[in-house]
C-alpha cells in the first residue's frame, strides 16, 4: 500500500468502512493503522511537531474565540487622567464598560443592510449591517477632585448596563 492509498484510505471514512466491513480489507487496516503509528512515533522520537491529528490551540485559535464572547459589562480600576476627558488627577474610579459581540442579536435590518452593501448601492456612508455593543443605562454621576483640587461630576461615564443595538 502506497503512501498515497494510506492517506486517500486515511482521509475518506466510507473507504476506510467498507475495508473494514470486508475481511479482505482487514490487512490493509491494519497496515494502514501501523503505518500512522510508526508516522507519529518517529514525529515524536524526532523532536518534531505533533501529527495534525492532535492540533494545538495557537494564538489565532484564541483571537478567533475571544471575538464571539457575548456582549458583557466589565470593569477596570483606571486614573481619572487615564479615561482621557482633558482632566489632570491621580484619582481612581471604577471604569465599567460594554465589551464583546453581538450575533445572537442580528435582525433583518442587519441582514438587508449587509446585502445591500455588498451590492455596492451604499458606497460612501459608515455603515454597520450588525448590532453593537453598548450601554443600555450608565452608572450614578462619577465626582473627583483634579490636580489643582478642583471638583469635577462627570455623568454618563461608566456603563451600569450592556445590550446589543
Amino acid at each position: 500500500m502506497s503512501t498515497a492509498d494510506i492517506h486517500y484510505a486515511f482521509f475518506s471514512p466510507p473507504l476506510l468502512i467498507m475495508h473494514l466491513m470486508c475481511r479482505e480489507g482487514y490487512g490493509e487496516i491494519r497496515q494502514l493503522i501501523s503505518a500512522l503509528v510508526e508516522r507519529y512515533s518517529q514525529a515524536m522520537n524526532s523532536g518534531g511537531h505533533e501529527l495534525p491529528l492532535f492540533p494545538k490551540t495557537g494564538n489565532r485559535m484564541k483571537r478567533a474565540r475571544a471575538r464571539h464572547k457575548p456582549c458583557a459589562l466589565k470593569e477596570l480600576e483606571v486614573s481619572v487622567s487615564e479615561l482621557g476627558l482633558g482632566y489632570e488627577s491621580d484619582e481612581t474610579v471604577l471604569f465599567r464598560y460594554c465589551s464583546g459581540t453581538c450575533d445572537a442579536a442580528v435582525r433583518n435590518y442587519d441582514l438587508s443592510l449587509k446585502s445591500v452593501r455588498s451590492r455596492k448601492k451604499i458606497r460612501k456612508e459608515k455603515v454597520r449591517a450588525r448590532p453593537c455593543c453598548r450601554p443600555l443605562s450608565y452608572d450614578d454621576d462619577v465626582s473627583f477632585l483634579d490636580a489643582y483640587n478642583r471638583y469635577y461630576t462627570v455623568n454618563e461615564l461608566s456603563a451600569k448596563e450592556c445590550g446589543c443595538v
